[in-house]
């Protein structure tokens, strides 16, 4: 049973129906998360201090976050209060990702107070697309019962040839943040059986990267089933490429609230961020046949196949 709902007011606005954008690491949230900041009426946030230390907490720890029951959402929903607060001091704590997601350009010089990116009175609804909330979303449900989930789903394959090339995202597989030994299973790294944690230490980068990508899915099938589809939306990566405008359209219904179809067209055409600053921006629908080496190729579709199977990517094997 969901929490009694908790009123919380943020620069004078009650927080009704925040929004929370999630998937797999490099699952294509943050083009999503783009289009929707850039709507009359949304505050969107990613990456603040607090929330990634709540959320990362319970993530690779679930059960801090079970332990303590309704304290864990009481805590998450601090960490928001914080985070969706808007003024220029509040603002400086805004990471480089969040301004980049406004279309603004970096602080200079990083940390001092700047202008903040949305307007306090064209505030309507508050929103957040910080990394690896999918592992959080128990908690965000219980802290804001009347959230709507927004998740994202994109060829596992894809997201792998991605994440290899994201430094941040292999630095979870380091001996001294792997945190197998305290935790197991792990839903974060994605290692569910005792195979799994024998072979991790000798594994290579894809294969933990691909079982990052099961884990994650895997969470999403479960959300799938047990929260209202009034509360989750699920939008394909490759229907949003394809389809832009059809997806802004579905969007918009689910959300009651307006999103550009105009601007997510845009931020599609431009591969959803600055190619100059970033080039996984060029990286596209079906990229991986050209990333992966046959041998990463193989790996990844060992792992991951059963998950690729069911959500109707067609493997090498099958062609």
């Amino acid at each position: 049973m969901r929490s009694t709902p908790h009123i919380l007011v943020i620069n004078g606005t009650k927080v009704r129906r925040p929004v929370f954008v999630l998937g797999a690491p490099h699952c294509g949230a943050d083009l999503l998360a783009r289009a929707v900041k850039r709507s009359a009426g949304f505050h969107l946030t990613t990456g603040r201090p607090g929330v990634l230390r709540v959320t990362y907490a319970f993530a690779r720890q679930p059960s801090i976050a079970t332990e303590r029951g309704q304290g864990a959402a009481r805590v998450l929903r601090d960490a928001y209060a914080e985070a969706w607060q808007v003024s220029a001091r509040a603002c400086a704590e805004c990471p480089a990702e969040c301004r980049e997601l406004a279309g603004l350009p970096p602080r200079v010089p990083e940390g001092e107070p700047s202008e903040p990116c949305v307007a306090r009175g064209g505030i309507a609804r508050f929103a957040d697309a910080s990394p690896d909330l999918i592992y959080s979303a128990d908690v965000l449900l219980d802290a804001f019962p009347d959230a709507q989930l927004v998740q994202v789903i994109r060829d596992g394959r894809d997201a792998v040839a991605d994440m290899l090339d994201d430094d941040r995202c292999l630095a979870w597989f380091k001996p001294g943040l792997a945190n197998l030994d305290a935790v197991f299973p792990n839903a974060f790294l994605g290692v569910e059986d005792h195979t799994e944690r024998s072979r991790w230490p000798r594994a290579a980068p894809a294969v933990k990267c691909a079982l990052r990508w099961r884990g994650s899915v895997r969470l999403s099938a479960r959300l799938r089933q047990q929260v209202p589809e009034e509360q989750l939306h699920t939008v394909r990566y490759e229907e949003l490429v394809a389809r832009p405008r059809r997806v802004a359209t579905d969007l918009s219904e689910f959300l009651d609230a307006a999103v550009s179809r105009t601007v997510l067209t845009g931020l599609v055409r431009a591969g959803g961020r600055d190619a100059a600053r970033d080039p996984a921006a060029e990286h596209g629908v079906g990229s991986w046949r050209e990333r992966l080496s046959p041998r990463q190729l193989a790996q990844v579709e060992k792992v991951a196949g059963t998950e690729l199977r069911r959500l109707g990517y067609r493997l090498t094997a099958d062609a």
